[in-house]
C-alpha cells in the first residue's frame, strides 16, 4: 500500500458506515480511522479560515493527507487569468495543513480550451507557491493534445483520470506528470450518484497496483454515500495480495 491513498470528495460517514469505522472526537477523526486522505472539495466554493485548516490537519494521524480543491474564483471565474492576489490568499490559507497538504486539484470548466500561454503562466505561478504535488482534471477535448501533456510535464502536473470520462475517452487515462497518478471517480451511469460494480473497481485496482509513485484515488459519488463503501472496497482489494487465497486453498 506504499505510496497509495483512496478516500472520498468530503469526510460525511452515511449513518449505516459508520458502525464499520473507528471511534474519535469528529466526522474526520472516524473517517480517518479507516482512510489516509481525504480531497477538500468546499474550498472551491467558500474560503476557509486558516485556523480551520490548523484543526483540520490536528485531527487525523500523521500518515493521513489532504488533497485541497482549487477555488472556483481562479478556476471558473478568471479562467486562470490575474488570479496572483487569489494565488496568495488560498497559500495562506491551506498552509494551515502543514505537511498533511500533499495535492492540490485544479478542476477546469469544460468551456475551457487549452491555451499554451495562459496554461504555462497560471501553472508557473502556481509551482511557485506550492511545493506539493499538483493533480489537473481537464474538461475540454484540447487539453488531451500532446502539447498539454507535455506543458503538464514541464511543471510536475499530473492529468486526471476521470470516470465518466469526456467524450473520447482520453480522459478516463492518467497523463501528465508520471510521478503522481489521481483518479476521481464521479459515478456512473448517475454522475454523483451512481455506485461502481465490482468488475468496475477491480479494473482500478488493476490499474493502480503495479505502477511506482504516489497513486490517489477519489471517489464524488457522494449524493447517495456510495462513495465511502465504494472507497472501502477498493480499498480492501489493493490491500489483497494477489494469488494468495488461491495459493491457500490449494495447500489445503
Amino acid at each position: 500500500m506504499a505510496g497509495l491513498y483512496i478516500g472520498c470528495a468530503g469526510w460525511s460517514l452515511p449513518s449505516a458506515t459508520r458502525p464499520s469505522f473507528g471511534a474519535g472526537d469528529s466526522m474526520l477523526a472516524r473517517y480517518a480511522t479507516r482512510f489516509n486522505a481525504t480531497e477538500i472539495n468546499s474550498s472551491f466554493h467558500r474560503p476557509h479560515r486558516r485556523d480551520t485548516y490548523v484543526r483540520w490537519a490536528a485531527s487525523v494521524p500523521a500518515g493521513f493527507r489532504f488533497s485541497v480543491k482549487l477555488p472556483r474564483t481562479i478556476t471558473h471565474d478568471a479562467r486562470l487569468r490575474g488570479v496572483a492576489r487569489e494565488l496568495d490568499r488560498f497559500a495562506g490559507e491551506v498552509d494551515g495543513l502543514g505537511r498533511k497538504l500533499a495535492m492540490l486539484l485544479v478542476q477546469l470548466p469544460p468551456s475551457l480550451p487549452f491555451e499554451a500561454r495562459t496554461a504555462a503562466t497560471f501553472f508557473a505561478m502556481l509551482r511557485r507557491r506550492f511545493d506539493v504535488g499538483i493533480a489537473c482534471e481537464a474538461r475540454h477535448a484540447s487539453w488531451f493534445a500532446p502539447a498539454a501533456d507535455a506543458l503538464w510535464q514541464r511543471h510536475g502536473v499530473a492529468r486526471v483520470a476521470a470516470d465518466p470520462p469526456v467524450p473520447d475517452g482520453a480522459s478516463s487515462r492518467p497523463g501528465g506528470d508520471a510521478r503522481v497518478r489521481y483518479w476521481r471517480w464521479h459515478g456512473a451511469p448517475r454522475v454523483y450518484y451512481s455506485a461502481y460494480d465490482d468488475e468496475a473497481l477491480r479494473t482500478l485496482a488493476d490499474a493502480m497496483r503495479p505502477l511506482r509513485g504516489t497513486r490517489w484515488a477519489i471517489f464524488d459519488n457522494t449524493a447517495h454515500g456510495h462513495a465511502v463503501t465504494d472507497a472501502l472496497r477498493l480499498k480492501a482489494m489493493l490491500e489483497r495480495v494477489p494469488g494468495r487465497a488461491t495459493a491457500t486453498r490449494r495447500k489445503a
